[in-house]
């Protein structure tokens, strides 16, 4: 049984679901492993245009396995220390694999999100939460540190420096209505209807350009990291005259004259 099944519950999406329940689906080497794959496979689905991550049973993702870790992959010879990186790395990585996707991922967080859970979410476009969803910066209540898999990155751009450094210093819980009026979730929605909702988010998408989903993704994460509004505007001009030497804006404004929605073949 795989540890993070794919689906296609609609055309065009796919969903993928973290498939260890019974440890509210701990992030084992195992199961990093199994994600990885799945984000490889449905990245390189050119059928799939957006991508739904979520966690089988009551939770999103508890944090790391504290019972049953596992051993990250190709460890094989290396010494202690050389080992310890690469494992680091394996696990870590996978924030920046959703990333990489040239899909638009939706996070529909049910339950805990704990840890490398919380930081998982972070590596989504999207953020929903079911009404049971919560957040924490699990490691500092572990004798750890809380920056991990880049929520010392991604958490300040998602909530502001203040916000994230109270939930990352004191390990405290966010719970979904917070998270919602905080900007670290979009959308707040009963346990029951997440999954709609997320498709309805989909559905959406997909009646949209594939090609300029993904290339709005591509620039939003980008720009993240811009040096300047001029390198940000830069960088926006030369993906809008790359979507407008598509059929694209033709079949909009043909959509418009002729009153019905427009069907992008690009």
């Amino acid at each position: 049984m795989s540890l993070a099944v794919i689906s296609k519950p609609r055309p065009h999406v796919s969903l993928i679901t973290l498939n260890k329940p019974e440890r509210l689906n701990s992030m084992s080497f195992g199961l990093v492993e199994a994600l990885y794959e799945a984000i490889d496979e449905v990245g390189a689905d050119n059928e799939a245009w957006v991508v739904i991550l979520t966690g089988a049973g009551r939770g999103f993702c508890s944090g790391l396995d504290l019972e049953d870790m596992g051993a990250a992959p190709g460890l094989d010879g290396l010494t202690i220390h050389r080992a310890g990186i690469r494992a680091m790395s394996f696990m870590s990585d996978v924030v920046p694999a959703l990333r990489r996707m040239p899909q638009p991922v939706i996070a529909a967080i049910n339950g805990p999100a704990y840890g490398g859970g919380m930081c998982l979410t972070l590596g989504a476009d999207i953020r929903v939460a079911g009404e049971s969803a919560v957040f924490c910066s699990a490691g500092i209540n572990n004798g750890l540190t809380s920056t991990e898999l880049g929520v010392s990155y991604l958490l300040p751009r998602a909530v502001g420096t203040s916000l994230a450094n109270e939930i990352m210093l004191t390990g405290r819980e966010v719970d979904a209505h917070e998270a919602e009026r905080i900007g670290l979730v979009s959308r707040v929605v009963a346990d029951a209807a997440l999954m709609d909702h997320a498709l309805e988010i989909a559905d959406r998408m997909c009646a949209l350009s594939p090609f300029g989903i993904a290339m709005t993704k591509a620039v939003s994460w980008a720009n993240l990291e811009a040096t300047s509004l001029t390198a940000a505007i830069d960088l926006e001009n030369r993906n809008q005259l790359l979507l407008g030497h598509t059929p694209n804006l033709d079949e909009a404004m043909r959509a418009f004259r002729e009153k019905r929605k427009p069907a992008y073949e690009v």
